[in-house]
């Protein structure tokens, strides 16, 4: 299952101060705002976001377990970014019960996909699964 994906763009700098909220380095609120958007355009109704120590998370209006994307930039070059999914596993558990994410997950990485494919200003988009070695090399 795709839950990862990695690109290069130089539409997301930093805003300033950014680094400062997040980690020297590390920052990625204009990339959640412009996946925020896209996505709501398409029909997916997401919440606010929030920074985090790896950059922002934007949760995925979903019951009755969560999901939300991370949205960052990578270390190294300034034009790296990675999103990924969460949950990355098929299934939730949560309250002693076990839910299939499969088709939630399935939805969200299509969307994501169809976002970042679009766009010509994002290149070298590469997909993902957890486990799988990230860093672009082109």
């Amino acid at each position: 299952m795709r839950t990862h994906v990695e690109f290069r763009s130089n539409k997301f700098p930093p805003y300033d101060s950014e680094e400062e909220e997040i980690n020297p380095g590390l920052w990625g609120r204009r990339l959640a705002e412009y996946i925020k958007q896209n996505l709501t355009s398409r029909g997916l109704a997401t919440g606010d976001i929030v920074a985090e120590d790896w950059g922002c998370m934007l949760p995925v209006q979903r019951e009755p377990f969560e999901l939300w994307i991370g949205c960052g930039h990578q270390y190294g070059d300034d034009d790296v970014f990675l999103c990924f999914i969460e949950p990355s596993k098929p299934t939730v558990r949560k309250w002693l019960k076990t839910f299939d994410a499969t088709g939630d997950i399935k939805r969200v990485s299509d969307l994501l996909n169809d976002v970042l494919s679009a766009d010509p200003d994002i290149r070298n988009v590469r997909w993902m699964q957890e486990g799988d070695e990230f860093g672009i090399h082109v």
